[in-house]
């Protein structure tokens, strides 16, 4: 495995990644981190310090399941087995719910996805065994989710041996898998769990409004999850893959929660009936009007969890409004040719927006809204 990362880093050092890998594109235009495959600043030729292989942040490549091969044939066992189908585009699918191409494709810093024997040896017999060979590659990508699938660990499982291998195979896999698809996963709004806490039985998971407010990431969530986490193998009276209740300890509960919601009590989430979403003006005392409601969590909080407590008037985000770069039209209001010409300030007082303009610093008996400093919009 050393030697050949260091061929690998030899040419690239040299003459950049040849023509199969687009000429001209080196290292240093991939975004890569060079502490990522070196523990020294200088590696050479003789000393390239290597760390052990990588599984992480190291995929430079990403594609739609619908652009990668409908079908990959694995054949390293001719001698003892027929090939294996992988329906790649359908795991491809499966995995975008939990990673997508990091799950297998963990060690890649080329334009092209490379295929596992690029750096799994096939031979058992090998000088640097801290690498799994092929067949350990292979096997530790798949074992896992087929033993919880089919609950089983027989070779015979994906492997038809040699003298049971039918020519015609192939074509019956192709024209099985041919243009199938996952069916679309959609994403639920909210999610009701019943539980058996005695702080309170019902918790109720607002699952849009962490995606789409709070900008949660899906792998923060969902991560090295398997068919097993949605279905069972043994089917159900319909002929799909029933759903499956997973026994969990307190822990695995509350992993994915927790780093968000470290500082909250148990009734924060735990009640005896459904609760409302978020609320932003109960919560804070705040209304978000149509300015606003739009805008995710982060926008505004920043990404840190938990939130911090905002000031509510404008000037703590918009330091920048003044008369030149506030259009005040996006109001609905108009200002006339003499308030257009005035500070924000004039009518805000310190620039206050969540209180009612004020006509005092000009006029004695002008009042908003009875009185306006332009016409109205339609909306």
């Amino acid at each position: 495995m050393k030697k050949i990362l260091v061929i690998v880093f030899i040419l690239i050092s040299i003459v950049g990644i040849n023509a199969q890998h687009s000429p001209g594109k080196d290292h240093s235009k991939l975004h890569i981190n060079c502490v990522n495959c070196h523990t020294c600043g200088i590696p050479t030729k003789e000393d390239p310090c290597w760390v052990e292989c990588p599984r992480e942040k190291m995929i430079t490549v990403y594609m739609k399941p619908e652009q990668t091969p409908e079908l990959l044939i694995i054949d390293q066992l001719s001698d003892r087995y027929g090939p294996v189908y992988f329906s790649h585009k359908l795991h491809a699918q499966m995995s975008d719910m939990q990673g997508g191409c990091v799950n297998c494709h963990h060690h890649n810093t080329l334009e092209e996805i490379s295929q596992c024997s690029s750096c799994h040896e096939s031979t058992r017999i090998r000088e640097d065994i801290s690498s799994p060979d092929l067949k350990g590659a292979y096997h530790r990508q798949c074992m896992n989710c087929h033993r919880e699938w089919s609950h089983e660990t027989g070779c015979n499982s994906c492997h038809t041996p040699k003298k049971d291998f039918k020519g015609t195979q192939k074509e019956q896999i192709k024209k099985k898998i041919s243009g199938k698809d996952h069916p679309v996963i959609l994403e639920p709004a909210k999610i009701v769990y019943e539980t058996k806490s005695i702080k309170g039985k019902i918790v109720t998971f607002y699952h849009d409004d962490h995606t789409k407010k709070f900008e949660v990431n899906c792998k923060s969530c969902h991560k090295q999850e398997s068919c097993i986490r949605c279905h069972d193998v043994n089917k159900s009276s319909n002929g799909l893959p029933k759903t499956v209740v997973a026994k969990k300890s307190f822990e695995e509960q509350h992993k994915k929660c927790i780093s968000c919601h470290k500082e909250d009590n148990c009734n924060s989430c735990h009640h005896n009936r459904e609760i409302e979403r978020f609320d932003h003006e109960k919560k804070s005392g705040w209304v978000l009007n149509k300015y606003h409601i739009a805008l995710s969590c982060v926008k505004c909080h920043g990404s840190k969890i938990p939130y911090t407590r905002l000031d509510n008037t404008c000037i703590s985000c918009h330091k920048t409004w003044n008369n030149e770069t506030f259009k005040h039209s996006v109001t609905g209001l108009l200002l006339d040719e003499m308030h257009s010409q005035l500070s924000c300030e004039d009518c805000h007082t310190e620039k206050n927006y969540t209180k009612k303009p004020s006509c005092d610093g000009c006029h004695d008996d002008y009042s908003f809204p009875k009185q306006k400093p332009g016409k109205l919009l339609d909306k």
